[in-house]
């Protein structure tokens, strides 16, 4: 698809209300109880940002997954849109999910073997290597939730 340039700053403004929309109204922004939900507190060395993420796996597919925490609009928008993204999905998908989200924002790769939805409107923070981080918190907590759950 070819964009012009009034193209390119519509879509570029649609992207960033997404994060604005994701930053104020979060998604799964709630605890998760119960004995089999995993969790871990999670802060960002960089900036200080905080979070908890909650998940629930049940046969190999995340049934569940939500976070509270307070941070950045980049940070917070970007778990908000991680929860919706992943819940129900399979454990291998959300791995190349989780690959796909990384090249896009340390490489400013946009995948094309995996669908990330709505953290595409993240794709212009490869551009603001201080804000990496920012962007991958909640995916960084993941990892570690998802090494907790391989026990």
């Amino acid at each position: 698809m070819i964009y012009t340039k009034e193209g390119d700053v519509l879509l570029d403004q649609i992207y960033r209300q997404l994060v604005v929309d994701h930053a104020k109204n979060r998604r799964n922004h709630k605890r998760l109880d119960g004995p089999e939900v995993k969790h871990i507190h999670y802060k960002n060395p960089t900036c200080g940002d905080v979070m908890t993420l909650f998940i629930l796996v049940t046969d190999q597919r995340i049934e569940d997954i939500s976070f509270v925490g307070e941070g950045c609009s980049i940070s917070m928008a970007s778990a908000s849109i991680m929860t919706e993204l992943l819940k129900g999905t399979e454990l291998d998908e959300v791995l190349k999910l989780r690959e796909g989200m990384e090249r896009m924002i340390r490489h400013g790769e946009v995948p094309f073997d995996c669908d990330l939805g709505d953290a595409l409107a993240l794709e212009g923070v490869h551009k603001l290597r201080a804000r990496h981080n920012c962007a991958l918190m909640g995916w960084q907590a993941l990892d570690r939730v998802l090494d907790l759950n391989k026990d």
